[in-house]
């Protein structure tokens, strides 16, 4: 819907990245917004840091569409609350997809997924709503990613992978073909899973060695 001007949520390197992903596929961006007052009047990316959410507020909900630019290193609460708080308020997040990203025939992106450069998902796959699928990350066919999940740069999803709610799959991880991960949990950098985990398991190590316990 790039009829309607965009607000980027958060003023850190990841909402810097989203940012470029939304001037590259050619939206107006109204600014930044974050709740960090030191950051107001600052400039990324020839874009100003115009306020907070009251500062979004001032734009009815049918004006404007949001890019959620929080990130997350292994915890995608803050994210998630950011999302689910402006929605309930009547906004809309913007899908967005960069125009180096590869999307294959039949994928679903949920509302509010932001799909960074050099990413591919292969067709099948289910992404939810506000997932990240960031810079060089790899989806293959027929897998699922639930709402709120990141797949940190350079990540691996073999064919048929589910990846449930509110999970983080570190960066340079990869899952094996036909793996389930639970609902909030945490693959570490680099980790190799082989077999399925529960909710909230926390996985480090090439063998995929379940640390929660």
């Amino acid at each position: 819907m790039m009829d309607r001007p965009l607000i980027i949520i958060g003023a850190g390197g990841h909402a810097k990245v989203v940012l470029d992903t939304a001037l590259s596929l050619g939206y107006e961006v109204l600014g930044l917004a974050d709740a960090n007052t030191e950051t107001h009047g600052n400039s990324i990316l020839d874009t100003s840091v115009a306020g907070d959410d009251e500062w979004v507020e001032t734009y009815l909900p049918e004006t404007v569409m949001l890019g959620n630019g929080i990130g997350s290193i292994d915890d995608t609460e803050a994210r998630q609350r950011i999302y689910s708080g402006f929605r309930a308020k009547g906004y809309k997040f913007a899908t967005l997809v960069h125009p180096s990203a590869m999307i294959g025939r039949d994928v679903e992106l949920g509302n509010g997924t932001v799909v960074m450069a050099g990413a591919v998902i292969q067709p099948g796959c289910r992404i939810g709503d506000n997932v990240i699928i960031n810079t060089g990350a790899r989806v293959d066919h027929d897998s699922r990613v639930g709402d709120h999940s990141h797949i940190a740069p350079g990540a691996v999803l073999s064919g048929s992978v589910q990846i449930g709610e509110n999970a983080h799959i570190g960066t340079g991880a990869t899952i094996v073909q036909s793996i389930t991960i639970g609902d909030d949990s945490l693959v570490a950098a680099g980790a190799v899973v082989v077999k399925n985990a529960p909710r909230n398991s926390k996985i480090i190590g090439m063998l995929g060695k379940d640390i929660s316990s």
